[in-house]
């Protein structure tokens, strides 16, 4: 249940009630909201007098739900937007680490040079085994920074745990949260507690269920600008990485209220399907993509089958103008 408090109650009762009904408090401005569990369906006798209106919920997807908030939430950016009333299908290409100032230089040029504005690079990895390349972390890190300011362009990077989740969110414009971080309860509650825009990747053995309650860990801790990131599920399949679930897809277009941007380059796993995946994900009407890019994937430190080379990347990004208009959107 959300209920909504009437204007201008005093902070302290406001936590009162939120103890008292065993419920999280949620202020914005002289308005307040509690948040309790979707199995309470009739108001408590003592909020009674207290309450401006409240919201009964099928489920614990609540502050993320269009049966709550009908419109799509709109993330700004500061130098542009997407969700909302926007038609904007945001493009965010680049590396899938940071491997050295050329590299990302290069990866950072080349989006410029068609009119992007976006960069995307890791600096600490989650990798799945630890004799693998982990990200050249703080380092990294300050090269994003770098590149932010030489160029204009946004940044996002990931945060893998809460040893830097406060370096990530001090740094980067977008805070990414990986797969296999999307459960830490701490990561997503430091997210909550700040108001940049935070891009939560569904796990790869996660319900829709599962994945949009994550969301709600971020939204009841107070911020509202969670962007969901459907990245592709592990099934029976091995002659691909994992599987881009557009059904999925559909389900959160029709049921959530946050924006979604698809990750085509880690569902496929190889760069041959990426460009066919990005078009279709581009006909679903979504907010974004995320997509790698690398000056030379042979040689990349991390991911290398799935990161498309400067040509490939410039060739979908221009076949990705037709189908974005199609739908009503534009490629920024």
């Amino acid at each position: 249940m959300i209920i909504h408090l009437k204007e201008n109650i005093d902070a302290n009762k406001v936590e009162e009630l939120a103890a008292q009904s065993k419920s999280i408090a949620l202020k914005t401005g002289s308005y307040a909201r509690l948040i309790t569990s979707s199995s309470i369906k009739e108001l408590p006798s003592f909020l009674d007098d207290y309450t401006d209106e409240f919201f009964t919920m099928d489920s614990d997807i609540q502050l993320a739900s269009k049966d709550y908030k009908s419109d799509i939430k709109e993330i700004d950016f500061d130098t542009f937007k997407i969700g909302g009333t926007t038609n904007n299908t945001v493009l965010i290409g680049g590396p899938c680490s940071v491997e050295s100032e050329e590299q990302i230089n290069a990866s950072a040029e080349h989006l410029i040079s068609m009119g992007l504005k976006t960069l995307r690079a890791g600096c600490f990895k989650p990798r799945t085994t630890p004799y693998s390349f982990q990200g050249m972390g703080m380092e990294g890190l300050m090269l994003l920074v770098k590149m932010r300011e030489k160029h204009g362009l946004k940044i996002v990077t990931e945060v893998r745990d809460s040893t830097h989740v406060q370096a990530i969110i001090e740094h980067s414009d977008v805070i990414q949260i990986g797969a296999k971080s999307m459960y830490d309860h701490g990561i997503l509650k430091a997210c909550g507690k700040q108001n940049k825009p935070v891009l939560l990747k569904r796990g790869f053995g996660t319900t829709l269920q599962e994945f949009v309650q994550c969301a709600e860990f971020i939204l009841s801790s107070g911020n509202p600008n969670v962007i969901l990131c459907e990245r592709g599920l592990r099934t029976f399949e091995t002659k691909t990485r994992f599987t881009l679930d557009l059904c999925g897809v559909a389900w959160l277009k029709e049921k959530t209220n946050l924006p979604l941007i698809l990750d085509p380059s880690h569902a496929m796993g190889h760069a041959f399907g990426v460009p066919d995946l990005a078009r279709a994900c581009t006909a679903m009407n979504i907010d974004g993509l995320l997509v790698e890019m690398h000056p030379n994937p042979k040689v990349a430190k991390s991911d290398a089958s799935q990161q498309l080379n400067f040509e490939e990347f410039k060739a979908m990004r221009n076949s990705l103008d037709p189908i974005a208009n199609a739908v009503g959107k534009t490629i920024i």
